[in-house]
């Protein structure tokens, strides 16, 4: 996710001379340098005289960073977190009093630039800061603003939801095998029909309801197949694994 959003910051326009990375692990250091031109430097020596950070780290990792480089931060510094469950206080408590900090939840399309991207403001920031994230992330797909309160949720639904659809996808191509048809021909039916729905939902604007019931005729297939899913409580299992990441989330914020 890391390198994904700074090939969508340099795509976007900023030069390679203006981005410092921390990266601790010398092949991965220079895997970076050559992909991408950037200065990789120890982390304190990345974020020093910075106005702008971003936590790409794991959750549980995060409290030990901020110990490394909260000192280092400087007056104004824009601080934006990629952590899941880590709250704004959680990292408002660790570095110098007054910097503003912004929470974001992206998800891993934005590898091909077609990400979802969620962001709340902490207490210190304004609109100019919040802009300045949306450009950042714009880069690599959508963003949206909502309230810290709702970012478990979002989660839930965006953060971790590319897992949930490529669990679908993987059921179905072992499906398209167990009917018999060669796994590279049920790969490419699967892939295309979940991209091209994906783009008639977004295009038509028209609710997944009514489309579902545009391929379900009474008494056929799609019916035959979609009364094997509620039978199965399919829809009820989507709700309680959603539910349980929004707990999860919660769980790692430490507080």
């Amino acid at each position: 996710m890391g390198e994904a959003l700074l090939a969508g910051l340099l795509a976007g326009g900023l030069s390679p001379a203006e981005v410092r990375v921390g990266e601790k692990r010398p092949d991965r250091a220079a895997q970076l340098t050559e992909r991408h031109g950037v200065s990789v430097l120890p982390n304190t020596e990345a974020v020093s005289g910075a106005d702008a950070v971003l936590l790409v780290v794991k959750p549980q990792d995060m409290g030990d960073v901020l110990a490394e480089v909260g000192p280092a931060l400087g007056a104004g510094t824009l601080v934006v977190s990629l952590a899941a469950g880590i709250t704004t206080g959680f990292i408002e408590a660790r570095v110098p009093d007054g910097l503003p900090v912004v929470r974001a939840m992206p998800n891993t399309p934005a590898l091909v630039d077609e990400g979802m991207h969620a962001i709340a403001p902490g207490s210190h920031c304004d609109e100019e800061h919040l802009a300045r994230v949306e450009e950042m992330l714009a880069t690599t797909g959508k963003v949206a603003r909502v309230p810290e309160r709702q970012l478990d949720a979002v989660t839930a639904i965006s953060g971790s939801g590319p897992a949930y659809l490529f669990y679908v996808v993987e059921s179905m191509i072992d499906a398209g095998v167990t009917l018999g048809l060669p796994r590279a021909t049920a790969t490419d039916l699967v892939v295309q029909t979940l991209t091209g729905s994906a783009k008639l939902l977004a295009e038509t604007g028209e609710h997944p309801t009514v489309l579902r019931e545009r391929v379900t005729s009474p008494g056929g297939t799609t019916a035959a197949a979609v009364r094997q899913l509620e039978d199965h409580r399919v829809r009820a299992a989507f709700m309680t694994a959603m539910e349980a990441a929004a707990t999860r989330s919660r769980e790692l914020s430490g507080e």
